[in-house]
């Protein structure tokens, strides 16, 4: 799963895309993260419609000869139709989706711009980026969602939403769940 704004590290070693890659990087093209809804990625996988484009920030060869490459979500598409070369690379045509507008964090949500502050800064070199926008709902709620432990679908009906308010509810209501659990832990040692 990728959003708008995240991090997607992948060490890669298949051809097809070791050549994607090549062809991204010649071109200063982003390809699309979609997330396989049925099957499995190297056979015949079916996918949900709603992805991300991920432009290449950075690339290097890993100590065991893989290559390693870090992408960062940019914005969301809908997949119109797709086609899978000879090579097994999923290739599609796709309609992009309009971003969501900046919206301000309201007073009563603004301690998770603090507590996001706070983890990914836990989270080490990947979330070190220069973009941080811990003012936006929109940004703010994507790293959440990214970052919380939720099923994938639950992930992926979060990067369909265009409703930032209701992701921003679901942020709450996930951290509150993990909160308890944690209390409840806590009180049975």
């Amino acid at each position: 799963m990728l959003f708008p704004g995240g991090p997607l590290p992948l060490r890669i070693f298949e051809s097809r895309y070791i050549d994607m890659v090549s062809t991204c990087m010649k071109s200063d093209t982003p390809f699309g993260v979609l997330l396989i809804k049925n099957g499995i990625e190297a056979g015949l996988a079916t996918t949900y419609e709603v992805g991300t484009l991920a432009k290449i920030t950075d690339f290097y060869q890993g100590s065991d000869g893989l290559l390693g490459v870090t992408a960062l979500g940019r914005q969301r598409f809908r997949l119109l139709s797709n086609d899978r070369q000879i090579d097994g690379l999923n290739t599609g045509e796709v309609e992009l989706i309009e971003p969501e507008p900046f919206l301000a964090v309201p007073d009563k949500f603004r301690h998770l711009s603090d507590m996001l502050a706070n983890v990914l800064d836990d989270l080490g070199r990947l979330y070190e980026v220069p973009d941080r926008s811990y003012e936006d709902a929109v940004w703010v709620t994507y790293r959440f969602i990214e970052i919380l432990p939720i099923d994938l679908e639950q992930k992926q009906r979060s990067l369909e939403s265009s409703d930032t308010l209701a992701r921003l509810k679901l942020v709450c209501e996930l951290l509150d769940s993990v909160s308890d659990q944690f209390v409840g832990v806590i009180g049975e040692s």
